[in-house]
């Protein structure tokens, strides 16, 4: 451990870096590359924006690295090339502090730890009172409270190793819990819902859509059937932007968009047989 504290850091604030002004929270990718390594290019000028106060979805098929975008958002790592600015302030000049205190986060896997459910949902916001919490909990786009409420030991019952107690559907409702007392101008839910079943996956896209109400939003996709109702939808393939637009924009261009939507339609029409 000490070792690994002792490595430097690949990413670090700029001497001069500031904190964050989010005013009205507008995001924007602006001919971003990317590459993990120099021979490979992951990204390569992408560009779009997702107005303050909209939902922006970016979809395509797997191995697409539409995840990227979020880890470059988060300064997980630095672009190649171009920039990402909130309110036209470039990310690399804030303070990471600032940055990741103004995102909130849903993630695909929720991390969860060997604790109460309690200790789990105020990890989010440390510092945050129990009554600030449980009305995350309580509220509409969480829907836990009468679920944690209706246990014997409350918002003190044991999660479990990442969280092996819980159902797939109760692990993304902590983690929605866990982001509302933050209170984010700014949200990514990425691939929220990709490991739940239809009927929890239905359930947990409608608590994130209440969620997100206000809130500039980054919905990182693969099944489109979740993003039908987002402001824009911008398809990545090969590292680029090929196609934008809304659902029924896209589906008229008959492109990539429209093909993907047809094959994934016909994957969930249960056989005749």
């Amino acid at each position: 451990m000490s070792a690994l504290l002792g490595q430097h850091r690949g990413i670090a604030d700029a001497p001069d870096a500031k904190a964050l002004a989010v005013r009205q929270g507008t995001l924007r990718f602006e001919n971003v590359s990317f590459a993990y390594n120099p021979d490979r290019v992951i990204l390569e000028d992408v560009s779009f924006e997702v107005p303050a106060g909209k939902t922006v979805a970016v979809v395509g098929a797997s191995g697409a690295d539409k995840s990227t975008l979020a880890r470059l958002l988060y300064r997980f790592y630095d672009v190649s090339g171009g920039r990402i600015s909130i309110d036209g302030q470039d990310i690399r000049a804030v303070t990471q502090a600032a940055l990741r205190a103004s995102i909130g986060i849903v993630p695909q896997d929720t991390v969860l730890f060997n604790d109460t459910v309690e200790y789990n949902i105020a990890y989010g916001r440390p510092g945050a009172g129990r009554a600030e919490f449980e009305a995350a909990a309580a509220a509409a786009s969480a829907h836990i409270h009468d679920v944690i409420a209706s246990t014997p030991q409350g918002y003190a019952t044991m999660v479990g190793e990442r969280g092996l107690k819980l159902s797939g559907g109760e692990k993304q409702r902590v983690a929605i819990a866990r982001t509302l007392p933050k209170n984010p101008p700014i949200l990514i839910f990425d691939e929220a819902t990709s490991a739940l079943d239809s009927a929890n996956e239905r359930a947990i896209q409608a608590q994130l859509k209440s969620a997100a109400q206000g809130k500039t939003a980054l919905v990182i996709a693969r099944r489109l059937s979740t993003v039908v109702d987002a402001h824009e939808i911008v398809v990545l393939e090969g590292g680029r932007v090929v196609e934008r637009g809304s659902h029924d924009v896209l589906l008229k261009l008959e492109g990539r968009y429209a093909e993907m939507w047809r094959m994934q339609q016909s994957q969930s029409t249960p056989s005749s047989e």
